[in-house]
């Protein structure tokens, strides 16, 4: 039995072996005990999990692909969730303990299974997945670079980011019509912003809505201060500052606001 993927779940079956193995080898397996894989198909992934010292969970959406894993994967059965990621609460499985996040993701989802993660900060130490290669880049990419944007310093903040390699249409089944980009995301050691979380979210999404803009016209929404509207720091676009620029820039809002 094999498992048909299906184009509205954005199933792209890996099918080299050397490839998953090395995906699973990206982990470092430091500071927590499970992991779970997202969207694990047929498993050529998850076999390689198993191999290792840790607790492997997977959550698939797809009943199919459920049946083939519970059949072929006796010992996992247990700790398949067969759930939406996206819409499953974690803490049902993992009840605040630290886990690991790891897949070949659907296209589809993929940048919405990295705000997830960024969600849940607290809990996922390290994060290595697959992406279209693009994603998986704009999520790497550092400022003054035209694919640097809203997932770029949002994870970035938290996380450190390193593109790890590319892979080719031609390992899956049915090849995708774009080449993928596997990344690694290793949490910081301080990774609570020195500024109001929340603005600070709020602050990025704004200033890249209108990513041509300068950050004084982007952010007019905010009804700033003409004092701080002068600040050198407005008359840039939002793709030319640093995490850390962006950090500074919430911190003059959170002042000029109380």
């Amino acid at each position: 039995m094999s498992v048909k993927a299906k184009k509205h779940l954005g199933q792209h079956f890996l099918k080299d072996e050397n490839i998953a193995k090395k995906i699973a080898d990206t982990l470092s397996l430091k500071g927590y005990d499970d992991v779970l894989e997202i969207g694990p198909g047929m498993g050529v992934l998850t076999k390689y999990l198993l191999e290792k010292s840790i607790t492997t969970h997977v959550i698939e959406i797809d009943t199919e692909s459920v049946e083939y894993l519970k059949t072929n994967y006796l010992n996992l059965a247990p700790r398949i969730y067969e759930q939406d990621f996206l819409n499953y609460d974690l803490n049902t499985v993992f009840r605040g303990k630290s886990f690991a996040i790891i897949g070949n993701f659907p296209y589809n989802i993929s940048s919405q299974i990295v705000f997830k993660t960024l969600e849940m900060r607290d809990q996922i130490p390290e994060f290595s997945g697959m992406f279209q290669k693009e994603v998986a880049q704009r999520i790497c990419s550092k400022e003054g670079n035209k694919v640097y944007g809203i997932l770029s310093v949002l994870t970035q903040a938290f996380y450190n980011a390193d593109y790890l390699f590319t892979v080719p249409p031609s390992v899956f089944n049915p090849p995708p019509k774009v080449d993928s980009g596997v990344l690694l995301l290793t949490r910081k050691d301080n990774y609570t912003l020195p500024c109001d979380e929340k603005l600070f979210f709020r602050v990025v999404k704004t200033s890249f809505q209108q990513r041509r803009k300068t950050l004084r016209n982007s952010l007019k929404t905010f009804n700033l201060s003409d004092n701080l509207k002068a600040n050198a720091i407005f008359g840039q676009r939002p793709e030319q500052l640093s995490v850390s620029q962006f950090i500074e820039l919430t911190t003059l809002i959170e002042k000029d606001e109380n």
